[in-house]
Protein backbone atom coordinates (compact mmCIF):
# COMPACT_ATOMS: atom_id res chain seq x y z
CA UNK A 1 0.00 0.00 0.00
CA UNK A 2 1.09 3.25 -0.94
CA UNK A 3 1.41 5.90 1.80
CA UNK A 4 -1.57 8.40 1.38
CA UNK A 5 -0.58 12.01 2.25
CA UNK A 6 -1.30 12.99 6.04
CA UNK A 7 -4.13 13.80 7.16
CA UNK A 8 -4.75 17.59 8.97
CA UNK A 9 -6.34 17.20 11.57
CA UNK A 10 -7.61 21.33 12.58
CA UNK A 11 -7.24 22.30 16.18
CA UNK A 12 -10.08 22.64 18.67
CA UNK A 13 -11.10 25.85 18.72
CA UNK A 14 -14.73 25.42 19.77
CA UNK A 15 -16.01 24.66 23.39
CA UNK A 16 -16.62 21.67 24.87
CA UNK A 17 -20.03 22.01 24.93
CA UNK A 18 -20.63 23.02 21.57
CA UNK A 19 -18.41 19.88 20.79
CA UNK A 20 -20.55 17.55 22.63
CA UNK A 21 -23.56 18.75 21.35
CA UNK A 22 -22.18 17.95 17.92
CA UNK A 23 -21.78 14.51 19.03
CA UNK A 24 -25.17 14.19 19.99
CA UNK A 25 -26.87 15.60 17.03
CA UNK A 26 -24.69 12.61 15.28
CA UNK A 27 -25.60 9.98 16.61
CA UNK A 28 -29.23 11.13 15.75
CA UNK A 29 -28.01 11.16 12.36
CA UNK A 30 -26.15 8.11 12.19
CA UNK A 31 -28.00 5.64 13.92
CA UNK A 32 -31.82 4.89 13.11
CA UNK A 33 -32.30 3.08 16.79
CA UNK A 34 -31.73 6.66 18.23
CA UNK A 35 -35.55 8.20 18.68
CA UNK A 36 -34.62 11.48 21.02
CA UNK A 37 -31.88 13.80 22.15
CA UNK A 38 -33.04 12.61 25.52
CA UNK A 39 -31.94 8.90 25.03
CA UNK A 40 -28.67 9.58 23.22
CA UNK A 41 -27.68 11.60 26.12
CA UNK A 42 -28.92 9.49 29.00
CA UNK A 43 -28.42 5.93 27.61
CA UNK A 44 -25.40 5.77 25.07
CA UNK A 45 -22.07 5.01 26.30
CA UNK A 46 -20.21 6.23 22.93
CA UNK A 47 -21.48 9.88 24.15
CA UNK A 48 -20.42 9.66 27.38
CA UNK A 49 -17.54 8.23 27.30
CA UNK A 50 -16.49 11.13 24.54
CA UNK A 51 -18.04 13.49 27.04
CA UNK A 52 -15.35 12.40 29.49
CA UNK A 53 -12.70 12.23 26.86
CA UNK A 54 -13.39 15.92 25.87
CA UNK A 55 -12.70 17.16 29.32
CA UNK A 56 -10.06 15.35 30.39
CA UNK A 57 -8.65 16.22 26.85
CA UNK A 58 -9.27 19.91 27.95
CA UNK A 59 -6.97 19.09 31.33
CA UNK A 60 -4.22 17.07 29.68
CA UNK A 61 -3.58 20.19 27.27
CA UNK A 62 -3.35 22.31 30.59
CA UNK A 63 -0.50 19.86 31.84
CA UNK A 64 -2.23 18.45 34.25
CA UNK A 65 -1.97 14.50 33.97
CA UNK A 66 -3.21 12.59 37.10
CA UNK A 67 -6.79 14.02 37.05
CA UNK A 68 -7.26 13.35 33.33
CA UNK A 69 -6.07 9.93 33.63
CA UNK A 70 -8.79 9.36 36.75
CA UNK A 71 -11.09 10.33 34.62
CA UNK A 72 -10.59 8.48 31.84
CA UNK A 73 -10.40 5.10 34.35
CA UNK A 74 -13.85 6.39 35.63
CA UNK A 75 -15.13 6.44 32.42
CA UNK A 76 -14.00 3.18 31.30
CA UNK A 77 -16.02 1.80 34.66
CA UNK A 78 -18.94 2.57 33.40
CA UNK A 79 -18.74 2.58 29.55
CA UNK A 80 -15.80 -0.15 28.78
CA UNK A 81 -14.57 2.20 26.15
CA UNK A 82 -10.43 3.03 26.91
CA UNK A 83 -9.58 6.29 25.78
CA UNK A 84 -6.23 8.09 26.68
CA UNK A 85 -6.70 12.07 27.57
CA UNK A 86 -4.13 12.39 25.36
CA UNK A 87 -5.99 11.36 21.53
CA UNK A 88 -6.95 14.02 19.54
CA UNK A 89 -10.31 13.46 18.44
CA UNK A 90 -12.38 15.56 15.45
CA UNK A 91 -16.04 16.72 15.62
CA UNK A 92 -18.90 14.62 15.23
CA UNK A 93 -16.98 11.73 16.84
CA UNK A 94 -19.20 8.70 16.98
CA UNK A 95 -18.87 4.85 18.69
CA UNK A 96 -21.43 3.06 17.89
CA UNK A 97 -22.36 0.31 20.85
CA UNK A 98 -18.87 0.97 22.23
CA UNK A 99 -18.05 -1.83 24.41
CA UNK A 100 -14.53 -3.05 23.95
CA UNK A 101 -13.48 0.59 21.91
CA UNK A 102 -9.62 1.01 22.78
CA UNK A 103 -7.70 4.44 21.16
CA UNK A 104 -3.99 5.18 22.46
CA UNK A 105 -2.30 7.92 23.66
CA UNK A 106 -0.73 9.60 20.45
CA UNK A 107 -3.83 8.47 18.53
CA UNK A 108 -5.36 11.14 15.75
CA UNK A 109 -8.73 11.17 14.67
CA UNK A 110 -10.60 13.50 12.50
CA UNK A 111 -14.31 15.11 12.31
CA UNK A 112 -17.59 12.34 10.78
CA UNK A 113 -15.30 9.47 12.37
CA UNK A 114 -18.20 6.37 13.10
CA UNK A 115 -16.00 3.55 15.56
CA UNK A 116 -18.09 0.33 15.72
CA UNK A 117 -17.62 -2.09 19.03
CA UNK A 118 -13.99 -3.84 19.69
CA UNK A 119 -11.97 -1.50 17.42
CA UNK A 120 -8.58 -0.79 18.85
CA UNK A 121 -6.60 1.56 17.56
CA UNK A 122 -3.31 1.07 19.06
CA UNK A 123 0.40 1.35 19.04
CA UNK A 124 3.73 -1.14 18.09
CA UNK A 125 6.32 0.18 20.01
CA UNK A 126 7.20 1.03 23.76
CA UNK A 127 8.69 4.34 22.22
CA UNK A 128 7.73 7.39 23.33
CA UNK A 129 6.54 8.93 20.58
CA UNK A 130 3.81 8.73 17.89
CA UNK A 131 2.93 4.79 17.85
CA UNK A 132 -0.52 5.23 17.12
CA UNK A 133 -2.93 5.46 13.64
CA UNK A 134 -4.07 8.76 12.56
CA UNK A 135 -7.79 8.81 10.96
CA UNK A 136 -8.84 11.07 8.55
CA UNK A 137 -12.25 12.39 7.93
CA UNK A 138 -15.40 10.66 7.53
CA UNK A 139 -13.54 7.08 7.90
CA UNK A 140 -15.83 4.35 9.12
CA UNK A 141 -14.05 1.33 10.86
CA UNK A 142 -15.85 -2.12 11.49
CA UNK A 143 -16.67 -3.27 14.51
CA UNK A 144 -13.30 -5.84 15.65
CA UNK A 145 -11.08 -3.80 13.48
CA UNK A 146 -7.80 -3.29 14.61
CA UNK A 147 -5.51 -0.63 13.44
CA UNK A 148 -2.12 -1.19 14.32
CA UNK A 149 1.26 1.58 14.66
CA UNK A 150 1.76 5.17 13.38
CA UNK A 151 0.06 4.93 9.63
CA UNK A 152 -2.78 6.95 8.59
CA UNK A 153 -6.03 5.84 7.01
CA UNK A 154 -6.99 8.30 4.44
CA UNK A 155 -10.21 10.24 4.52
CA UNK A 156 -13.67 8.43 3.37
CA UNK A 157 -11.77 5.24 3.42
CA UNK A 158 -13.82 1.82 5.24
CA UNK A 159 -12.41 -1.25 7.25
CA UNK A 160 -14.08 -3.93 7.31
CA UNK A 161 -15.45 -5.87 10.28
CA UNK A 162 -12.29 -7.93 12.17
CA UNK A 163 -9.53 -6.44 10.03
CA UNK A 164 -6.39 -5.78 11.10
CA UNK A 165 -4.11 -2.87 9.08
CA UNK A 166 -0.74 -2.48 9.67
CA UNK A 167 -0.23 0.03 6.64
CA UNK A 168 -0.77 3.00 5.23
CA UNK A 169 -4.61 3.54 3.74
CA UNK A 170 -5.15 5.80 0.73
CA UNK A 171 -8.44 7.81 0.65
CA UNK A 172 -11.84 6.20 -0.13
CA UNK A 173 -10.72 2.79 -0.19
CA UNK A 174 -11.67 -0.28 1.61
CA UNK A 175 -9.50 -2.52 3.73
CA UNK A 176 -10.52 -5.94 4.57
CA UNK A 177 -8.85 -9.07 5.76
CA UNK A 178 -5.77 -10.10 8.27
CA UNK A 179 -3.52 -8.65 7.47
CA UNK A 180 -5.88 -5.65 5.99
CA UNK A 181 -5.44 -5.40 2.09
CA UNK A 182 -7.16 -2.69 0.14
CA UNK A 183 -10.05 -4.25 -2.08
CA UNK A 184 -11.78 -1.04 -3.70
CA UNK A 185 -10.67 2.75 -3.81
CA UNK A 186 -13.18 4.33 -5.55
CA UNK A 187 -15.82 7.17 -4.28
CA UNK A 188 -18.75 5.38 -3.03
CA UNK A 189 -22.37 7.14 -2.99
CA UNK A 190 -23.14 7.48 0.67
CA UNK A 191 -26.76 8.57 2.14
CA UNK A 192 -26.34 10.97 4.47
CA UNK A 193 -22.69 11.70 3.62
CA UNK A 194 -21.60 8.32 5.32
CA UNK A 195 -21.43 5.22 3.43
CA UNK A 196 -22.31 2.22 5.83
CA UNK A 197 -23.18 -0.56 2.94
CA UNK A 198 -20.93 -2.84 5.10
CA UNK A 199 -22.57 -6.08 2.97
CA UNK A 200 -21.53 -4.68 0.10
CA UNK A 201 -17.51 -5.10 1.13
CA UNK A 202 -15.78 -7.29 -1.30
CA UNK A 203 -14.59 -10.83 -0.27
CA UNK A 204 -10.57 -11.36 -1.31
CA UNK A 205 -10.21 -14.55 -0.19
CA UNK A 206 -13.64 -15.69 -1.71
CA UNK A 207 -12.52 -13.99 -5.07
CA UNK A 208 -9.47 -16.01 -5.05
CA UNK A 209 -10.84 -19.21 -4.19
CA UNK A 210 -13.55 -18.68 -7.09
CA UNK A 211 -10.82 -17.80 -9.42
CA UNK A 212 -9.05 -20.92 -8.50
CA UNK A 213 -11.99 -23.24 -9.33
CA UNK A 214 -12.18 -21.53 -12.39
CA UNK A 215 -8.50 -22.68 -13.64
CA UNK A 216 -9.50 -25.67 -12.02
CA UNK A 217 -12.21 -26.44 -14.05
CA UNK A 218 -10.22 -25.21 -17.79
CA UNK A 219 -7.50 -26.72 -16.97
CA UNK A 220 -9.56 -30.14 -16.90
CA UNK A 221 -11.39 -29.37 -19.42
CA UNK A 222 -8.46 -28.54 -21.75
CA UNK A 223 -6.69 -31.73 -20.61
CA UNK A 224 -10.20 -34.18 -21.63
CA UNK A 225 -10.55 -31.58 -25.01
CA UNK A 226 -6.97 -30.70 -26.07
CA UNK A 227 -8.31 -28.37 -29.60
CA UNK A 228 -10.69 -26.38 -26.66
CA UNK A 229 -10.01 -23.41 -25.90
CA UNK A 230 -9.55 -21.81 -22.38
CA UNK A 231 -13.18 -19.84 -21.31
CA UNK A 232 -13.48 -19.43 -17.96
CA UNK A 233 -15.23 -16.37 -16.44
CA UNK A 234 -11.61 -15.71 -14.76
CA UNK A 235 -10.58 -14.38 -18.01
CA UNK A 236 -12.45 -11.84 -18.03
CA UNK A 237 -12.15 -10.15 -14.03
CA UNK A 238 -10.91 -6.78 -14.14
CA UNK A 239 -9.52 -7.32 -10.41
CA UNK A 240 -6.96 -8.58 -8.58
CA UNK A 241 -7.81 -11.34 -6.19
CA UNK A 242 -4.94 -11.81 -4.00
CA UNK A 243 -1.42 -12.89 -4.27
CA UNK A 244 -0.32 -14.74 -5.39
CA UNK A 245 -2.74 -14.18 -8.39
CA UNK A 246 -4.44 -17.76 -9.53
CA UNK A 247 -5.62 -16.39 -12.81
CA UNK A 248 -3.27 -15.62 -15.93
CA UNK A 249 -5.41 -12.57 -16.28
CA UNK A 250 -7.17 -11.00 -12.99
CA UNK A 251 -10.78 -12.51 -12.71
CA UNK A 252 -14.35 -13.20 -13.10
CA UNK A 253 -17.77 -12.61 -13.11
CA UNK A 254 -17.32 -14.21 -9.42
CA UNK A 255 -14.91 -11.14 -8.64
CA UNK A 256 -17.35 -8.47 -9.37
CA UNK A 257 -19.04 -6.83 -6.20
Amino acid sequence: MSRPSKTVIPPHKVSWWRLLRADVRSVLERDPAARSLVEVWTIYPGVHAIAAHRLAHALWQREWRYLPRWLSFVARMFTQIDIHPAAHIGERFFIDHGTGVVIGETAEIGSDVTLYHGVTLGGTSWRIGKRHPTLGDHVIVGAGAKILGPITVGAHARVAANSVVIDHVPESATVVGIPGRIVGSRKRRTTHGFDLDHHLIPDPVGKAISCLLDRVAQLEQAQSMPSAGTTGSCNDCDEVCGEPTFCSQPSSSACEE
